[in-house]
């Protein structure tokens, strides 16, 4: 597996497959053809579908067009067969004639891949032997270890400091989320809740006021995506509201010390690489399980973690927060990363706090492992229509536009 660097990615949002991997995608063509006269990108299946919501052609704009001119082609009708998220880039001379192409594909968390099988292009040399959790397990139990110090082991003590500049933009994104108010960008007038949630919350007792404070955290945390601040994949930009709720909530109401935050992060890391590695974190892909659902487990044994939670409960908490989201479908409204992908942030925050109690009540033992429970995330995603994978065709998308033409 590669580094949990490419888990965790500080960039801006609001979508890691259809803005940060595009970009990430354009500026890497542009630098292999510095002397083209002009551009052409098509844009395919779920990529084209949704990308104007997601701004998938400003962020390829962006990167193309301090080289050429560039124009994009939209075929939300045609889905290349490696994966959903696929786009063409072409080069031209000053006479129109193709330079150079090339196809690739946005498989998630920012993440691209030439569709050759070989894996994520630009991310590194693997890093981790082991690829499951169930290996994972076994490596703690026979030193008497935990999650963390096998993410240690594998990328050395200086992940530390890059973990480090990760909790700094989550903390930065909530306190920022928090402090925001009016409506987010786009057609459907949205208005921002995390500052009146946080307000509210504060007016219940202790044991409601926690749930309402975690409530506004991860809606401070997405709706800051939502309008294109910056934000960390946890494992993607739409589900990035997940995993600093609930830190940020620990750290501060329960006093967990940064340290400890940041093994946590580790902890939740590594869940996370484990499904991009096996299945996958695309809402394109397998649908919003991938992304809130893989969110949700991370969160889930991150807190865990934190609680004492020996390996296997640790284990068990994840699976429960990733298995309670299998088929859950990626239907954004208007293409947007806002209905229903942010109120699902708030949601699965909150399941993750009670897949740890449940755990945590549990002796760690349970008859579906988190490695059965990726295979069928993965199994599941891919029998869903296209139309409930980040197409807006289907769903609520579909619901919502009519509705609104019955107005």
């Amino acid at each position: 597996m590669k580094s949990i660097r490419e888990i965790y990615k500080i960039g801006r949002g609001p979508s890691s497959s259809h803005t940060m991997g595009p970009q990430k995608a354009a500026g890497a063509f542009a630098a292999r053809n510095p002397g083209a006269a002009s551009f052409e990108v098509t844009l395919y299946g779920s990529l084209a579908a949704t990308g104007k919501g997601h701004l998938t052609d400003v962020a390829v704009l962006d990167a193309l067009t301090p080289t050429a001119p560039t124009e994009i082609v939209w075929r939300p009708d045609v889905f290349l067969p490696f994966h959903p998220n696929g786009m063409k880039f072409v080069a031209r001379d000053a006479a129109g004639a193709e330079a150079d192409s090339w196809t690739v594909y946005s498989i998630g968390g920012g993440s691209i891949s030439d569709g050759t099988g070989d894996g994520p292009s630009g991310e590194g040399p693997d890093v981790y032997e082991l690829d499951t959790i169930a290996e994972i397990v076994s490596w703690c139990q026979e030193r008497g270890r935990s999650y963390w110090e096998y993410v240690q082991e594998c990328e050395g003590p200086e992940i530390w400091d890059y973990l480090k500049t990760v909790w700094d933009a989550m903390k930065n994104a909530v306190e920022e989320g928090l402090d925001t108010e009016g409506a987010l960008p786009g057609p459907l007038n949205l208005s921002r809740k995390a500052a009146t949630y946080h307000i509210k919350a504060t007016g219940y007792k202790p044991n409601l006021q926690s749930r309402g404070l975690v409530f506004s955290y991860a809606l401070a945390v997405s709706e800051q995506n939502a309008s294109g601040g910056t934000i960390v994949t946890a494992p993607t930009c739409g589900s990035c509201g997940v995993m600093p709720a609930v830190l940020y909530h620990q750290y501060k109401s329960h006093e967990f010390s940064e340290k400890r935050i940041l093994h946590a992060l580790a902890t939740g890391g590594i869940f996370g690489n484990v499904v991009k590695q096996n299945a996958s974190i695309s809402g394109a892909d397998v649908g919003c399980q991938g992304e809130v659902g893989v969110a949700c487990a991370m969160a889930s044994a991150a807190t865990c973690w934190l609680y004492g939670g020996t390996p296997t409960q640790v284990e068990y908490a994840a699976e429960m927060g990733l298995e309670h989201h299998l088929g859950m479908t990626c239907d954004p409204v208007c293409g947007l990363v806002q209905i229903p992908c942010i109120e699902r942030n708030a949601f699965a925050a909150a399941r993750a706090l009670d897949a740890n109690i449940y755990a945590s009540f549990s002796d760690g033992f349970h008859r579906v492992s988190f490695d059965e429970v990726v295979q069928v995330m993965k199994q599941t995603g891919h029998d869903l229509p296209s139309l409930y994978k980040e197409t807006s065709a289907g769903g609520l998308a579909t619901g919502y536009r009519r509705n609104r033409s019955k107005q």
